[in-house]
């Protein structure tokens, strides 16, 4: 059982890290928008890719502009912390319930 915990605990970190990471990539995205960038830079290319298909899919459901303003991505900051903590919160009472 003890293995089982340990197993559980490291799928945990690696979830957490994984929303972390995704997170860094939404704010770039935002701050990228910002300026006018290279639309052919590789480094713009994956933060489109990597980002537009849970934007589009907000800007669909819910449309966030205001005054040319997006603030799509300032939701899904917070549904992304929010489920990052729901995830390892459960994961790791998991891994003690063991």
């Amino acid at each position: 059982m003890m293995i089982l915990r340990e197993i559980v605990l490291a799928i945990a970190q690696v979830v957490d890290l994984a929303f972390g990471i995704y997170i860094f990539i939404v704010i770039a995205r935002a701050l990228i928008s910002w300026v006018n960038p290279d639309p052919y830079n590789p480094i713009v290319r994956f933060l489109h890719n990597a980002t537009d298909p849970v934007l589009n899919r907000m800007h669909r459901l819910l449309p966030l502009s205001f005054g040319g303003i997006d603030f799509s991505p300032i939701v899904l900051l917070i549904a992304l912390s929010f489920v990052q903590r729901i995830l390892k919160v459960l994961l790791v009472q998991l891994a003690y319930s063991f």
